[in-house]
């Protein structure tokens, strides 16, 4: 690949990037000649309907079994797998082994490290909503069980659903790679990805959700909002997350009124953890009344110790170079469990020994 395409292909990749992260309505119009497309570059029939739903777990809820047994079966193979397989070999073909994996590397990859998560997140999250599973106890009454395996049931149910869905702009990291020009057999696909969330493609039927209305990520790309979901849709549809990490939207309510006592009572391991990020370890330290294990010239090592989980163990260092106003910051480095000695995790921060950390010049 000359450099000349290489920076075509990256223009589109920041195209499709764009898309990806896009939130609020799009053109229904076109995406919905988009699906059209679509049906017709596989040789089928359009649909008959195109119904809209404002979330992808109301798209779940619309498609029950007798709306879904009426519009026929599912033609996402025909739709998407079919269409992205060739789009791949015919490209494979053309540029050989090494030089498609350089292009993909240049295209996708970066891309679906970005979208992967956030599927993975609404397909747990629909899942979760739209087909809670009770509380069992070991006293069970018949109905009770009942309503467990109508639990199950309904769960099986809505992940089989999911398997049908088209990404739509979460497809975006795969239609960066290949070639979405008009005309092309990637068209359609690509044009619901620029304008609608995923989509659900039955042989006399299309159900399309919009995009999310919110979607909140931190600097390294993980899903992350301490006041309301990382990603929100217009109907109330929302997933939390802090930092990457799944959590319940009630405990994020609680992080601004958090206490030492309160984190070291959490008995979630994962929870805890992100309290204490969300607090601050040298804020918790000092409340604690915390006392330091070992000091030397490096710095001042410190040990919380949390219940069913591994201390966590931190270096504070003081930074040698003045700030403009004449004050010195101080910085907080956590460092695995097992550190005995500040300079033995200062030195672990550079992948160094304690013996071989020897700094010409702090800074």
């Amino acid at each position: 690949m000359s450099e000349t395409e290489m920076s075509a292909a990256l223009t589109e990749f920041e195209q499709w990037r764009a898309f990806s992260a896009t939130t609020g309505p799009g053109d229904r119009a076109a995406a919905e000649a988009g699906v059209r497309l679509a049906y017709e570059t596989a040789g089928l029939a359009a649909p008959e309907r195109i119904i809209w739903a404002s979330s992808p777990l109301a798209a779940v809820h619309l498609l029950r079994p007798e709306l879904v047994a009426e519009a026929g079966r599912s033609v996402r193979e025909q739709v998407r797998s079919a269409p992205w397989a060739a789009a791949r070999d015919r490209l494979h073909a053309a540029l050989g082994a090494r030089e498609f994996a350089r292009h993909w590397q240049a295209t996708g990859a970066a891309l679906w490290d970005l979208t992967e998560p956030i599927v993975d997140r609404i397909r747990a999250g629909v899942i979760a909503a739209a087909a809670p599973v009770p509380e069992t106890t070991r006293d069970e009454d018949a109905a009770a069980k009942e309503a467990l395996r109508a639990a199950r049931r309904e769960e099986v149910r809505v992940r089989m659903l999911l398997l049908d869905a088209v990404m739509g702009q979460h497809d975006a990291a795969w239609l960066s790679a290949f070639d979405t020009s008009s005309g092309a057999p990637l068209a359609g696909l690509a044009a619901v990805a620029r304008e609608a969330g995923w989509w659900w493609p039955y042989e006399t039927l299309a159900v399309i959700s919009e995009r999310p209305t919110a979607l909140y990520r931190d600097e390294a790309g993980r899903l992350d909002r301490g006041d309301g979901p990382a990603i929100g849709y217009g109907d109330g549809f929302g997933l939390y997350a802090w930092r990457g990490m799944p959590v319940p939207a009630e405990f994020l309510g609680q992080l601004a009124a958090l206490t030492p006592a309160r984190i070291r009572a959490e008995e979630n391991a994962e929870l805890r953890r992100v309290m204490l990020e969300y607090y601050g370890y040298d804020r918790y330290l000092a409340e604690s009344g915390a006392e330091p294990l070992q000091r030397d010239d490096t710095g001042v090592l410190w040990r919380i110790a949390l219940p069913d989980d591994e201390d966590v163990v931190m270096v504070e260092v003081v930074n040698s170079t003045p700030e403009p106003d004449g004050t010195h910051r101080t910085y907080w480095l956590r460092v695995p469990p097992a550190t005995r000695t500040a300079r033995e995790g200062v030195a672990w921060t550079f992948g160094l020994t304690a013996p071989e950390y020897e700094p010409v010049a702090q800074t």
